[in-house]
């Protein structure tokens, strides 16, 4: 199966998807950490069509890991997925490849956003260099409502819940 992780910058998708990979057995990969991977520093830029290109890299990644176990939970992580083409493309990528899909969309209040956001950007925790608040709000402001089934976690709640809906969500 594969699982979009969507949700504004800082509403907790990094967090629900490493704990429902250690839950389930599940591969995480995220934008972030493959971006930082592939580019040094000065070659980082937090465009769209970067932002693409590692997403092809992401989807091939999970075909690869798909051939190998048909029945691995694969998880997309590190995008807002705030526009429709970008979850058409990763449902019809796992349609292809006859995967079951789920979306997972995180969402909290923006006080706790702001202050995760604030948080990471002073402790240097996420790999993203540009993810802050003025980012949460400028991907708010074009964010397109997901008209795909979803499943809404609100991370307000304890982890545990969310965690635990997430799961009855994948079931």
């Amino acid at each position: 199966m594969i699982v979009v992780m969507a949700g504004l910058p800082g509403t907790g998708k990094s967090t629900i998807a490493n704990a429902l990979a250690d839950r389930l057995s599940a591969a995480v990969l995220n934008k972030d950490t493959i971006r930082h991977a592939l580019f040094q520093a000065r070659d980082v830029e937090y465009s769209a069509e970067q932002d693409d290109f590692v997403m092809d890299l992401m989807l091939q990644t999970a075909q690869f890991l798909w051939l190998r176990d048909p029945a691995r939970t694969i998880i997309l992580d590190g995008r807002p997925f705030s526009r429709s083409r970008q979850i058409e493309r990763a449902i019809a990528f796992a349609e292809g490849l006859q995967q079951p899909w789920r979306i997972l969309e995180c969402v909290c209040a923006e006080k706790t956003a702001r202050q995760r956001l604030q948080t990471q950007h002073h402790t240097g925790e996420h790999p993203a260099g540009n993810r802050d608040y003025p980012l949460y709000l400028a991907v708010k402001a074009r964010f397109e409502p997901i008209t795909r089934t979803k499943t809404v976690l609100d991370t307000d709640q304890a982890l545990e819940l969310c965690l635990n809906h997430a799961v009855n969500a994948l079931s």
